[in-house]
């Protein structure tokens, strides 16, 4: 049945069943199948989608490429076991996020309208839609510095990125939609034999893992700048509203909870394995003292690092940075809608007809357009807006936090599913942290700016 039936998403039919419930419905009804016959493999393969997908979309542009510059200007000592810390917070933020969704089956913006108010809503929204645009616009970045390594013009290649993440989110049919994004994801793998053809110091590696080595040149702004970027390629708010939303949409239970759970718990091992990768491929950069300040894009760290691992290593990493843009886009766009349609109670659904949820497709598909359009200005530092995208996200993250934290402790709305103490106290350290690294990167600034003295 064809969304346009039920007339203007405001008026909806109420004795018609929506075309998003059916298609949901239908869907469940495969889940119940593969419980039934107690089929874990196939049940898990029907489950999975919005952990992996939010992890590994949230190995996007900026984030690969604050991995590459972290690798090139600090090897391997310190960071490695730092991104492994930040996948593990990353992981414990997004487990309460399906706690919430899954408890509620609301999304995460409709939710902080009921419980906060509507200013609070609108607050979340906006804070929501700029973010997600200035990383969209970074996520073509990275998709036009990957095809540029390759020669393709500018143009041709946003335009073609732009028109992708269009067809895929008109499908209006949340599965599709969602193997499609789950099929690209596949090349975030690609960043790992370029790391191997750079021929790494496996010993330093493991020691870095084992001993948290230190930090070459010491604290500096530099290194501050690239502790905030690699949190915010980890953690970063698109992800709450994302993954809620989505599995609101896919229709998860409280039944599936630990399918849902083990389906996150992946997603971050991949992105952690690829973003590890990234950086021991960009350490040749680091062992050859190269100064990758000058880059302007991912297509400069591919052609730099071609002489150390070689024209397939390079190519693989080039093609690694268009996947990055292009699934993050996909995501990011996709959470844009969710957010501002829940925000504005309109129909808000991947299984919905276009004229049926017209705001929530028209928000997706406007930011995509507007995104791409900035990308294509000429002589923009590429590489500067990617890590301070990155940065950016970090600072907002605290409150995104508390708002997380503030819903998964409400024991009227989550029942048994609500927050432990211990839970509490360790999601209020994270919070607490991030906070503390966003005021100590800002002391950097503060402080020689007016004392006369120099960042380093």
């Amino acid at each position: 049945m064809n969304g346009a039936a039920f007339g203007p998403e405001s008026e909806l039919v109420p004795w018609i069943p929506l075309r998003e419930e059916l298609m949901r419905a239908r869907d469940r009804a495969r889940v119940q199948s593969a419980r039934s016959n107690n089929r874990p493999m196939w049940l898990f393969a029907l489950l999975a989608g919005p952990g992996i997908l939010v992890m590994l979309g949230e190995n996007d542009g900026p984030s690969m490429l604050s991995y590459a510059a972290t690798g090139a200007s600090f090897g391997v000592g310190f960071f490695i076991p730092f991104i492994v810390l930040t996948f593990v917070l990353a992981y414990i933020v997004q487990e309460m996020v399906v706690r919430i969704g899954i408890a509620t089956r609301r999304g995460h913006a409709e939710l902080i309208v009921d419980r906060f108010g509507a200013t609070w809503g609108r607050f979340a929204m906006a804070d929501l839609a700029i973010g997600n645009l200035l990383t969209l616009v970074t996520e073509f970045i990275a998709i036009r510095a990957g095809t540029a390594y390759f020669g393709v013009p500018p143009a041709v290649a946003v335009t073609g990125a732009a028109l992708l993440v269009a067809l895929a989110m008109c499908t209006r049919r949340y599965v599709t939609w969602e193997r499609i994004v789950m099929a690209l994801a596949v090349g975030n793998l690609l960043f790992i034999p370029a790391a191997l053809l750079a021929h790494p110091d496996a010993a330093a590696i493991g020691r870095a893992l084992a001993t948290w080595g230190p930090i070459p040149g010491g604290i500096t702004l530099a290194f501050f700048t690239l502790v905030l970027a690699n949190i915010g390629a980890t953690v970063t708010p698109w992800m709450l509203f994302f993954q809620q939303s989505a599995v609101v949409d896919k229709g998860l239970t409280r039944a599936d909870l630990t399918q849902a759970r083990v389906d996150t718990g992946l997603g971050a091992a991949i992105a952690a394995v690829v973003a590890i990768a990234t950086i021991v491929a960009a350490a040749a950069l680091y062992t050859h003292h190269i100064d990758v300040r000058t880059f302007a894009n991912g297509a400069d760290f591919a052609s730099a690092l071609k002489p150390f691992i070689g024209s397939t290593g390079a190519a693989l990493f080039a093609l690694g940075m268009i996947e990055a843009g292009l699934v993050a886009a996909m995501t990011i766009s996709t959470s844009s809608a969710y957010g501002v349609s829940e925000v504005m109670n309109v129909r808000r659904s991947l299984n919905a007809g276009l004229s049926a949820a017209r705001t929530f497709y028209a928000t997706g598909l406007l930011s995509v357009a507007i995104a791409g359009g900035i990308v294509l200005i000429p002589h923009a530092p590429l590489l500067s807006i990617s890590i301070t995208v990155n940065v950016i996200a970090t600072l907002l993250m605290a409150p995104a936090l508390l708002f997380v934290l503030l819903l998964a402790s409400d024991g009227e709305i989550m029942g048994d599913l609500k927050n432990s103490p211990r839970a509490n106290a360790v999601s209020g350290t994270i919070v607490a942290a991030i906070a503390l690294v966003g005021a100590g990167y800002a002391l950097t600034i503060i402080v020689p700016f007016f004392t006369g003295g120099s960042t380093g």
